[in-house]
């Protein structure tokens, strides 16, 4: 069997379940549809906010487990953008280069495998370093560990329905039908297990500045002690690398059910787009949660603080306000 890493195989489009534009407190701009069941208040208010954000950016944070390249979110440093350009120009332009047409197995660099089958419509087009609508690429792994502490098991099925570019340069402007089933990562600390579809945009043909989007029905998200559930979200992050501090920006918007808050489910969305630098936390942006006849907004301070406007009664008036940093939020 071929030996390969597995960050060479893991799809970039493993990237955000969120993104989008909303409205909060009597803006312009529209709101996001009103969820039902969970009322929120001052004493849930913080924990609302930092699940809803968390689930906004916990897919790409799935591809940062996974040992993927692109874009990702990161706990630790707080960042929702994408890593270094050099990691991400040419994935898929690996897998075509490392993968024959058909079914390859190849060996992790610990144990376990993975298996890819591609299925082109045209080879000839493929060879010159271009995808074709409706090619697919299926990735199966089987308790693989490449070493880095992390072993991965479960599918993902990609369907190609737009392609611009060319794939061995990274300069390409790619659309992807996703299915995940059944995809687990375990760590030493953590188990995550994801199920559900999602369509990947990724337009890397100004690279080194690059744009993600992503959007689905849904998608599950189980941790060790607790279960997330997003569903009808979307998302859309850039990052130029080519800049020194690597600025980066957000928009996210979905609906949340998770197993960390009580029963009900919120509606959370950007009114204010999210932008930061390098790995930092937003520096600017507004993120919006709408519950119950109630809601909470998260402003962005500057990469440290935040603060939470909370309207107990869907009155459209603020309450409360809670002050509070980005790691205490994102610790929620």
């Amino acid at each position: 069997m071929k030996r390969v890493a597995t960050g060479t195989l893991i799809p970039l489009f493993f990237i955000a379940a969120c993104g989008g534009s909303g409205n909060s407190f009597n803006e312009e701009n529209e709101p996001p549809p009103t969820a039902t069941g969970l009322a929120i208040d001052a004493n849930n208010a913080m924990a609302v906010a930092g699940a809803a954000y968390n689930a906004a950016v916990e897919s790409g944070e799935l591809a940062s487990l996974a040992g993927t390249t692109g874009l990702t979110a990161n706990k630790t440093t707080g960042s929702s953008k994408p890593l270094a350009q050099a990691r991400i120009k040419s994935l898929l332009g690996n897998i075509v280069q490392k993968v024959s047409l058909g079914t390859d197995v190849y060996d992790c660099l610990s144990t376990g495998t993975i298996s890819v089958t591609i299925d082109v419509v045209d080879p000839l087009v493929l060879a010159t370093g271009a995808l074709s609508v409706d090619d697919s690429f299926l990735i199966e792994y089987s308790n693989c560990d490449d070493g880095a502490g992390e072993v991965i098991d479960g599918t993902i099925d990609m369907t190609v329905t737009a392609f611009d570019g060319d794939l061995f340069s990274g300069l390409y402007d790619m659309t992807m039908a996703m299915v995940v089933t059944a995809l687990q990562v375990t760590t030493p600390t953590d188990v995550m297990s994801s199920n559900g579809d999602a369509t990947a945009r990724l337009n890397l043909l100004g690279s080194p500045y690059a744009e993600a989007s992503v959007s689905g029905t849904s998608m599950t998200i189980d941790y060790n002690s607790f279960s997330d559930s997003i569903r009808d979200y979307s998302s859309m992050q850039t990052v130029d690398a080519g800049q020194a501090e690597s600025p980066y920006t957000l928009v996210a918007q979905g609906t949340l059910t998770t197993t960390r808050l009580a029963a009900g489910s919120v509606d959370y969305s950007t009114p204010v787009i999210f932008a930061g630098i390098g790995f930092n936390y937003p520096h600017t942006g507004e993120f919006f949660v709408v519950g119950a006849n109630s809601s909470v907004r998260l402003v962005v301070d500057n990469d440290v603080d935040v603060h939470i406007d909370i309207d107990l009664n869907g009155d459209d008036v603020i309450d409360q306000t809670i002050v509070t940093t980005w790691a205490e939020l994102t610790s929620m």
